[in-house]
């Protein structure tokens, strides 16, 4: 398709993709799987390339962009791993004596999937992976920001066997796109990554549709904390508030961007780490000794600019570390930290390395909790203590899909930490989780009359007939 994806292109895609879906639908599913095999393979092979390609389009560092490919390798084998073991043969049900009960799992459709441009490389491949393995034909949409990035995934998986006709690579503006595709009834469903914003609009123009209701599994973010009482260890605390707010200058979904810390403790952990920020090094993405490089564009610069011009005037404290010489015309904004009064103070999410902190009395754990909740969001939440009592407090009262207790918040492993959220931050299932490519297909339920032709033949064969 072409780099802006004019009507005329858009048609096309949803016309080969939904001509290919009959034949890919019935697909062998180990045919599938092998597809992600092997552009798990290609993507280890080409790391470096799409590495490089990763940091010069979305100015992550070379370690990010690296474990993102990673990150991207395990999505892939472990879906296909998944889709040998809920689609290669049909479950068996129960049912009285001369009756066969199978359930089957097929492909939804047309698949559409829109990734954002902070993991170009994982979400991006991880969405096209899922619905490929559960039997879809994929329209792929990635962010405007990283189309090179995501053109290039799409290259690799038609390299690994994906038939050009069941995967297409549409970039483009996100509205003017949105607009046709979304609204054609032969989309079956939709893999959404980005703001809460966009995922309503896409949910309300599903709904305008005529014909079958569309499957939406969307990801959109989340108002993330790290809750810490005195018990907390504070030298592991520190290194882990570090990771969670600043890594990737802050721009990930499970991003720290409130501390919770206790009246009594507070005052030393925050003294801290505006040492430990001092530490950190700014600046281009291509040196590999640089700790947070550039944010995505000057929009997202102007937004952060923004919100530190209303702390300057609302926050009890503000510390920014300074911008290093030379960085000026670049999109670099430094790690800041700011104290605040309260949790509601922040209206909304603000993606980047920006730190809120907020003192609590330690006795008022359950009003923290609730505080939490209230924002409506519910994806990621730290707690540090050596309390288990508290651990567990916080683990059954928090509204939230992903708990990391006494270690940093960023950096689910797929299969281990299956990544998603709740309310405000998504619609589930987890990404990277067992339940994930049930979204992406349909059920069938298939029910014979075995003593129409003579009764059930193992019943024979136990018997030793």
């Amino acid at each position: 398709q072409a780099a802006c994806s004019p009507p005329q292109a858009i048609e096309l895609a949803l016309q080969r993709a939904t001509q290919a879906f009959a034949g890919w639908r019935l697909c062998p599913v180990q045919t599938r799987a092998n597809y992600l095999m092997q552009a798990a393979e290609l993507l280890e092979q080409q790391r470096l390339e799409l590495a490089a390609l990763c940091v010069r389009e979305g100015g992550r560092t070379v370690s990010d962009a690296l474990a993102e490919i990673r990150e991207a390798v395990d999505l892939c084998r472990y879906y296909a791993a998944g889709a040998i073991e809920l689609f290669g043969q049909a479950q068996q049900l129960p049912g009285p004596t001369g009756e066969e009960n199978c359930l089957w799992q097929y492909g939804r459709g047309v698949f559409v999937c829109i990734s954002p441009w902070n993991f170009p490389i994982a979400i991006f491949i991880g969405q096209i992976a899922a619905a490929l393995a559960a039997g879809n034909t994929v329209i792929a949409k990635p962010a405007l920001q990283t189309s090179l990035t995501g053109m290039a995934c799409v290259r690799l998986l038609h390299r690994a066997g994906v038939p050009s006709d069941v995967l297409h690579f549409l970039p483009g503006e996100g509205a003017k796109i949105g607009g046709q595709l979304l609204s054609d009834k032969r989309v079956a469903g939709v893999a959404f990554t980005g703001s809460g914003a966009t995922a309503r609009a896409i949910n309300l123009q599903l709904a305008q549709r005529d014909g079958a209701i569309a499957a939406l599994i969307a990801e959109t973010g989340g108002q993330n904390v790290m809750l810490a009482d005195s018990s907390a260890h504070v030298e592991q605390l520190v290194s882990d508030v570090l990771k969670s707010a600043f890594n990737s200058a802050g721009q990930r979904c499970s991003a720290c961007r409130v501390l919770f810390l206790p009246e009594e403790t507070a005052d030393a952990v925050i003294e801290r780490l505006i040492g430990a920020m001092q530490w950190l090094r700014l600046g281009s993405p291509l040196d590999l000794s640089t700790d947070i490089g550039p944010v995505i564009d000057q929009a997202a610069l102007d937004k952060l600019a923004a919100h530190v011009a209303y702390l300057k005037n609302n926050a009890k404290r503000l510390y920014q570390l300074p911008l290093p010489v030379g960085l000026e015309k670049g999109h670099y904004f430094p790690p800041t930290l700011a104290e605040i009064a309260s949790l509601s103070q922040l209206e909304q999410e603000v993606f980047g390395p920006i730190l809120h902190v907020v003192r609590y009395s330690g006795s008022d754990l359950s009003g923290v909790i609730e505080a939490i909740n209230a924002t409506g969001y519910g994806l990621t939440l730290g707690v540090h203590s050596r309390i288990k009592a508290t651990l567990q407090t916080v683990r059954q009262q928090a509204r939230v899909g992903n708990v990391y207790c006494n270690r940093n918040m960023i950096g689910a492993v797929v299969g281990v930490q299956p990544f998603g959220g709740m309310g405000l931050s998504g619609t589930g299932p987890k990404a990277g989780g067992p339940h994930y490519l049930l979204r992406f297909a349909v059920e069938q339920t298939v029910t014979s009359n075995l003593t129409a032709i003579g009764g059930n033949p193992w019943l024979l064969a136990k018997q030793g007939f």
